[in-house]
């Protein structure tokens, strides 16, 4: 087995990491000095590290020096990488010998606690499944392809971040083994999820960039909560094999979290594409652009472009007055740089009425998928089955609740006719609302309201969530302001299948125009 590190019991050093637990309120403390590395950018960082301004080692110092300062306050991470400054020194060696590095070679990254990285557990979030709890310890013998990639591509992996059990909130951690993970922009409300600790190490400059994963809103809801941006692929674009099943085999896709849009689309460059580990992205071939998801980054991308607006055609649902005026503000910004805007484009439609009728669909195959992802840990796995993970923990995991008593054979095929109907509807009346319109996106407010507080009861209220994701079209969150409270206000800018590349560019667009995104003063724990 390879080493790894829980992140409470490795010692205050290089790669100290002490974690505690956290209080949901706590006085605010007098910042420390600037970070050197705040808000750095990706280009701002290989630029840095061509010019020999500072070296990936004393890179990754920083950054482990700042979550060892922060971390105890706002419980981003779940596991530490114990070889993050060991493998930050061999991108160094490997630079100074001329040797030709990827993408990513040098950046701090973290990944999802869902997604399988060799050598670290993998808990679920579910206490039953963490050691540190007395579970059971589950270890992949392998990466999910995705972290194959970002490896490959010289990224250095700081840690895993934390997530309600089983993903299956949209709104906050608390479900988790390791407790809540807290707000970077302001603690008291909640971080989004199911990515919440991944938005909270980008957001808070504890890492440089993040790998999300959405099902119902996991990418979308924690970007926009905490002011990043975050890109929803088009279902099949990303392989989501070694990565703990929601929805896999209709739903589930991978994405990135980061501060800006280029150094989204760079991380989506790198992950995206055909895996024989993973069949469903043979859709993606042929529906790469050429030059990458970089190519149509410009300010001059929204120009010329005709843009649909939320309205109750869309959903049947108003929003917030202070949403309303933020997004009012938005659209202005939106024809400022050239758009055209059509307000509500699928008025007359029955969108919003099909939605509702329809209801959450494609989870289904959780049980057949969850076989799969348990077979692939490995052989020598403590748990190889559905079955075993019912026998050895003596629970039933909440993410099979639908099914009571009646669980279907993990063997054999689920029956996916509902989902794809449901999908093909959709796609229908969105692909027909752009055509008769001739738009090249729709942009809507993320949330229909404000971002609730840590210690309500209520849910983040998005206004794309379900579509969305039913539907399997791509998604890209940019902050867009904030309310008189300080709470985010993002956008989301969304589209047809395989659109991912227009609709970067026209976030692009509106980021550099606006630039609403502050970084977030965090504090230490009392």
């Amino acid at each position: 087995m390879k080493h790894f590190f829980i992140k409470r019991t490795i010692s205050v050093s290089l790669l100290s990491m002490l974690v505690a637990s956290v209080l949901i309120s706590a006085p605010a403390a007098a910042a420390d000095e600037p970070f050197r590395f705040e808000e750095i950018t990706l280009q701002q960082l290989q630029t840095g590290y061509t010019n020999k301004v500072y070296t990936a080692e004393e890179v990754v110092k920083a950054y482990l020096d700042r979550i060892n300062t922060y971390e105890p306050n706002y419980n981003a991470f779940t596991f530490m990488n114990p070889k993050a400054l060991e493998q930050a020194i061999e991108i160094d060696r490997r630079r100074a010998a001329g040797e030709t590095l990827g993408k990513l070679a040098g950046v701090p990254i973290v990944i999802k606690e869902a997604v399988d990285v060799a050598g670290f557990p993998s808990t679920m979030g579910w206490a039953p499944l963490s050691k540190e709890k007395g579970g059971i310890e589950l270890v992949p013998e392998k990466d999910a392809p995705v972290v194959a990639r970002l490896k490959s591509a010289g990224a250095i992996i700081l840690g895993k971040t934390n997530i309600p059990a089983f993903s299956s909130s949209g709104t906050r951690a608390t479900t988790s083994w390791d407790g809540d993970t807290y707000n970077a922009v302001d603690r008291k409300i909640v971080p989004g999820a199911s990515s919440s600790g991944t938005a909270t190490s980008v957001s808070g400059n504890m890492a440089l960039l993040g790998i999300a994963e959405e099902t119902g809103g996991s990418i979308q809801n924690p970007a926009a909560a905490q002011a990043l941006v975050g890109i929803k692929p088009t279902f099949g674009l990303v392989p989501n094999v070694g990565v703990v099943p929601l929805a896999g085999s209709t739903k589930d896709v991978i994405g990135p979290h980061a501060r800006t849009v280029h150094d989204a689309a760079v991380m989506l460059d790198v992950i995206a594409g055909y895996s024989y580990e993973d069949p469903k992205t043979v859709a993606s071939i042929g529906n790469i652009p050429s030059g990458g998801y970089t190519s149509e980054l410009s300010t001059f991308s929204l120009k010329g472009k005709r843009i649909g607006l939320y309205g109750l055609g869309w959903r049947d649902q108003e929003l917030s007055p202070e949403t309303q005026k933020l997004y009012d503000l938005a659209v202005v910004e939106l024809e400022k740089q050239g758009a055209t805007v059509v307000p509500d484009p699928f008025a007359g439609t029955e969108f919003a009425a099909y939605v509702k009728a329809a209801g959450s669909v494609g989870s289904d195959s959780v049980i057949f998928d969850m076989q799969k992802y348990l077979e692939r840990l490995g052989p020598d796995s403590p748990i190889k089955s559905v079955k075993e993970m019912y026998d050895k923990t003596g629970l039933k995991p909440p993410v099979f609740d639908r099914y009571k008593d009646n669980l279907p054979d993990p063997y054999s095929v689920a029956d996916f006719s509902n989902f794809v109907q449901v999908r093909t509807k959709l796609l229908q009346i969105i692909n027909d609302v752009m055509d008769e319109n001739k738009l090249d996106a729709f942009v809507y407010p993320q949330m229909f309201m404000e971002t609730p507080l840590l210690e309500s009861k209520d849910n983040i209220g998005a206004t794309t969530v379900s579509e969305i994701n039913t539907a399997g079209v791509p998604l890209v969150t940019v902050p867009a302001g904030y309310y008189q409270s300080g709470s985010p206000f993002s956008l989301a800018f969304t589209g047809k299948m395989w659109s991912e590349a227009g609709l970067i560019g026209m976030a692009y667009d509106y980021e550099q125009a606006t630039k609403y995104r502050v970084p977030p003063i965090l504090i230490k724990k009392p």
